[in-house]
């Protein structure tokens, strides 16, 4: 059973869908750890915090640095080297597609939340696998403590291309709440002073998070896929150690919130492939956040153009390979930070 846990990852990439069987282990600090399946670890001090906090990666099995990041958190855990003191559950979503080197097996996973794993016919491996980890998060929130609590949930990932902003965050659709002052501030900590507002309910983990339990939820990128030992661990640096202050110290010190550190986008279009002749009018290498004007041709669509609405629309996550009726394209606009309504 120890090695179980000394060597959590490998164990979790060789039971890749799941185990029925727990195992639990209570450190000399009082840190108790339970695996609920594999890729499922919960860490709680005997005296936790006010913050109940999701830390997750590999729902595309090729991002490596977070799973790297998440590896060492979890080992030093285990060695007593990271304190804790929230309760803190670790998932990594997708040990499948980590062993195949790929992004997914069968279907993109970042559109398999909130329910849409059962839409449908859906029987793939990461149809079930994303049901059973909305069932952990379901389980990991309501079982908290009584009182009053925080939730929090960072989803991290790395991006297919190359990005002229390196790293930014995903700011799930809040319907209507405002946006939170401090997590922005946080995300600052981590390196990331980029933040695209979604504009519309989505199907990605964090916005699950967000939406059923109103938690604080993103989608992180923290720069650009690369093999298991070739990221440059330093570009990842603030955000381990911001991390690591969140999940080890009753709260982390944050810098004072000047609106001008932050560079906010808002959603401006999002465009699904709805046909097979589907191709984007720009190079397989352009760069996230390159600016295209109004009326320039984005992609061809079954024969007709999708065009950019808004002088310097920022094209992100362009894939023109996508399943029908995914998106294919995701365009933003710059907003001030100052227009947010924040608390």
């Amino acid at each position: 059973m120890n090695n179980v846990f000394d060597d959590f990852l490998n164990w979790t990439c060789q039971n890749p869908w799941g185990v029925e069987q727990q195992f639990s282990r209570q450190l000399s600090n009082d840190t108790q750890l339970t695996i609920w399946d594999s890729g499922i670890l919960l860490a709680e001090p005997e005296q936790a915090g006010n913050k109940d906090i999701i830390i997750s990666c590999a729902v595309h099995g090729n991002e490596t640095a977070p799973i790297e990041i998440c590896r060492d958190i979890i080992q030093d855990i285990i060695a007593e080297q990271q304190p804790v003191k929230h309760r803190t559950l670790f998932i990594i979503a997708n040990p499948a597609s980590i062993n195949a080197d790929r992004r997914f097996i069968d279907e993109n996973m970042n559109r398999l939340f909130s329910g849409a794993h059962s839409k449908g016919d859906n029987t793939s491996p990461e149809g079930q696998r994303a049901a059973k980890i909305e069932s952990y998060v379901e389980r990991f929130y309501t079982q908290a403590p009584a009182g009053k609590r925080q939730r929090f949930h960072y989803d991290l990932h790395t991006a297919i291309r190359d990005s002229k902003r390196e790293k930014f965050a995903v700011y799930p659709y809040t319907h209507g709440k405002p946006h939170s002052q401090e997590q922005l501030q946080f995300l600052l900590a981590c390196g990331v002073d980029t933040v695209l507002l979604n504009q519309a309910p989505t199907t990605t983990f964090s916005y699950f998070s967000a939406h059923q339990f109103d938690a604080h939820a993103f989608t992180v990128e923290l720069g650009k896929v690369r093999p298991f030992g070739e990221n440059r661990r330093e570009d990842f640096a603030a955000a381990e150690k911001a991390l690591r202050e969140l999940i080890g110290q009753a709260d982390p010190t944050l810098a004072p919130f000047k609106p001008e550190q932050h560079q906010i986008f808002a959603e401006a279009q999002t465009i699904n492939r709805e046909h097979q002749d589907f191709e984007l009018n720009f190079a397989d290498q352009t760069a996230n956040f390159t600016a295209f004007n109004k009326g320039d041709v984005l992609a061809f669509d079954g024969g007709n153009e999708v065009r950019a609405l808004h002088d310097n629309e920022h094209i992100i996550f362009p894939n023109a390979r996508v399943a029908l009726g995914h998106r294919a394209l995701l365009t933003v606009v710059r907003v001030p930070t100052e227009s947010l309504e924040l608390i």
